[in-house]
């Protein structure tokens, strides 16, 4: 187990990809040029960053000191393999279960998940490489150092993770409002991977055509959705209920 470290600067950059470390996010200035830039661009072909061209004014926010036009995060942990995660959790238990969450963007909220997730017992957790929250300072302190319990996986797509999942016998399940079946009517109890969405725009259209199976909660009030992590609390907790039946 590591700090969350930012680190900043061309050179700096190009020797934690040279060393592998697990680069969670690079941020560069937009319209940045020369040569040293040129070869940090090589380096990050290679390995397919999530990266964010940003103003000058964001990485100014970031960091104090000459960030030279970049900076990025290093992750505190190490992310999994989603084959080996898979496989182990389906020889460990009969009904495993697994999380995916699509384009979910506030670290805060990813934290939460995590803690959540840890409490009941998820095998795995799973995330695009590009368009997820990082894992930050933030995301470790909410998670409660359940982050450091779980697995992480990271996939260059989550419908790459869906086929693989349901090629493996797990049934994949949506959170969204936009179907008529209540959470309580969907079998959990057997292997289940659950599907949760972006904070404003939910599960993407593309994401929603593959899943087995949508559910929603029910709402009583006027406003017309939950947080995604109060909404993924809830679904993790009927998923219990009903294996302890």
């Amino acid at each position: 187990m590591k700090d969350t470290t930012t680190i900043f600067g061309i050179r700096a950059v190009i020797e934690a990809i040279q060393n592998d470390e697990t680069i969670d996010k690079i941020f560069i200035q937009k319209g940045l040029s020369g040569q040293l830039f040129q070869e940090l661009q090589q380096k990050m072909k290679a390995g397919d960053y999530n990266i964010s061209y940003v103003p000058v004014e964001k990485l100014n926010r970031l960091v104090k000191g000459n960030h030279q036009g970049i900076v990025a995060k290093i992750s505190p942990v190490e992310f999994a393999d989603l084959e080996t995660v898979v496989e182990n959790a389906l020889q460990d238990s009969t009904s495993p279960l697994f999380l995916l969450l699509d384009q979910v963007d506030d670290v805060r909220n990813f934290g939460a998940i995590i803690r959540s997730a840890e409490c009941t017992g998820v095998n795995g957790i799973i995330i695009p490489k590009k368009g997820a929250a990082p894992v930050t300072a933030d995301t470790v302190k909410t998670s409660a150092g359940a982050i450091f319990k779980i697995p992480l996986i990271k996939v260059d797509h989550i419908k790459d993770a869906i086929y693989y999942m349901q090629a493996s016998g797990i049934k994949v399940v949506a959170a969204t409002e936009k179907t008529d079946d209540l959470l309580y009517a969907v079998d959990l109890a057997q292997p289940t991977a659950l599907v949760m969405g972006n904070e404003g725009k939910g599960i993407s259209d593309s994401v929603l055509k593959l899943v087995d199976a949508k559910a929603k909660l029910p709402m009583q009030g006027t406003i017309g959705s939950l947080n995604v992590s109060v909404a993924c609390g809830a679904f993790l907790y009927e998923v219990v209920r009903q294996r302890l039946k």
